[in-house]
Order: structure tokens, then C-alpha cells, then sequence
């Protein structure tokens, strides 16, 4: 797997510490691996902006005028599929991490197999990402990536998918299934939700991060739970 990979931290020697790490990673893995270091959220977005191919970032949080958090916000506006991996010297901004929708914290000094592993996990997401869902609509031929796709509701004989947009489909929600990926779990006969989506479970509902809310089938409870378990 290629992957391009970005590192910013204000911190020369943790900087090129983390860029080390990387490398090391990529090849005991055998991923080719293009990367670029750079010394502050400014200058990362000024790179960002004419070259938007970043897949997996190492952000340090405590920086100069620009903290890693506001500039995860602002990478996030524009950009839902880079795996972003906190880097930090204190435990305070971990809930800043789910509005971003970090895929992990670091603490500072960081450790090689706690980075390995954290890594592994952001190239098998990336691997899943590349998942594209090919729906006839209208005439049109609409390739929708796999991991935008938020949950799917049955309508009569059609199923809507709700991603960045909705679109509704003539299939059953079997069928939908059946191209579908292990993040995604059934809710009885109406829908299907993408477990990566979910923010909240009750015992009568499914809450996801956008505020929409699926009902949860009697006795699904403790499924949905150890499948979210599950995916880690």
C-alpha cells in the first residue's frame, strides 16, 4: 500500500523523531510511503492547499498561534478520510478528539509499538475507505464511497441511503447488505447503520454523530454493542 503520510509538531527533535518511527513502521510492513514534516499548523494548511493527498496525520496539539486541535477542525471541513493521530504531553484534550474524530491519542514520549499498532490501524481504515458502492439513479451511474454512507432506511420497495447526500434506490436492503462491509449492522427489517456513525446506544434507540436517530429492534441491544465492541 502507498501512503502519504504528514507529520506536525513545532518540536524539531520530536518532529524527526515521529517521521523516524514512520519510516520504520512502513518498511517492516512493506508500505511505500511518501512524507513531509512540517513545524507548524501554518504551514501544513499552506501545503494542504495545494496538495490535499494526506491520508494519515501526526499532529502535535500544543503548538504556536495555531493549536493542533483548531487546525484538525479546519483539515476536517474539507477533508473526512485523513486519519488524524494525536500527538500530546497531557491527558486534557482528549474529548476535543471526538469532535475531530481522531483515531487515536499519543502521549508524548511516544512509544514505537503503541505508534506501530496505532499505525496499522490507520492503513487498515484507509484500505476499507477505498470500498466504493456503484448505484444506478435516474440513469446515472453515482460512485459512492463506501465509509460516507451514514445508514440506510427501507421505504416500500426502495431503500434510501443516507450519506453526504440521500439517495433511494429499487433494492431490498438485503441486497444493499450484501456489498456492504462488517461496519455496517442490521436493525431488523427497516435499516442498516454504519457502526462507525454511532454516537449513542439505548436500549430503544441508535443515536448517530450527525443527531439523527434509528429504533433499535427489541434484543439488539447487546448485539449492536459487542459489534461496536468488536470493530475496536
Amino acid at each position: 500500500m502507498n501512503l502519504h503520510l504528514a507529520v506536525c509538531d513545532d518540536c524539531a527533535a520530536d518532529r524527526d523523531f515521529l517521521a523516524e518511527l514512520a519510516r520504520r513502521w512502513a518498511a517492516g510492513r512493506g508500505h511505500g510511503l511518501r512524507m513531509a514534516l512540517y513545524p507548524s499548523a501554518e504551514s501544513f494548511l499552506f501545503a494542504y492547499a495545494e496538495d490535499k493527498r494526506v491520508q494519515i496525520l501526526l499532529l502535535d496539539i500544543e503548538m504556536g498561534k495555531v493549536d493542533g486541535v483548531t487546525m484538525a477542525r479546519t483539515l476536517r471541513r474539507d477533508n473526512d478520510a485523513v486519519q488524524i493521530v494525536f500527538i500530546t504531553g497531557y491527558s486534557d484534550y482528549i474529548a476535543d478528539g471526538y469532535e475531530v474524530e481522531a483515531l487515536h491519542y499519543l502521549m508524548k514520549p511516544v512509544d514505537e509499538g503503541k505508534l506501530f499498532a496505532v499505525l496499522d490501524r490507520a492503513a487498515e481504515k484507509l484500505r476499507r475507505n477505498e470500498a466504493v458502492l456503484t448505484l444506478e439513479l435516474a440513469g446515472e451511474m453515482v460512485r459512492l464511497p463506501v465509509y460516507q454512507i451514514r445508514c440506510a432506511e427501507v421505504q416500500g420497495n426502495y431503500v434510501t441511503i443516507h450519506a453526504r447526500a440521500d439517495y433511494t434506490v429499487k433494492m431490498t436492503l438485503s441486497e444493499l447488505e450484501s456489498q456492504l462491509d462488517e461496519n455496517f449492522f442490521r436493525l431488523g427489517r427497516s435499516a442498516l447503520v454504519n457502526l462507525g456513525s454511532v454516537a449513542r446506544v439505548t436500549r430503544t434507540a441508535v443515536t448517530l454523530a450527525d443527531g439523527s436517530t434509528l429504533p433499535l429492534p427489541r434484543g439488539a441491544y447487546e448485539r449492536i454493542n459487542r459489534a461496536i465492541i468488536q470493530r475496536g
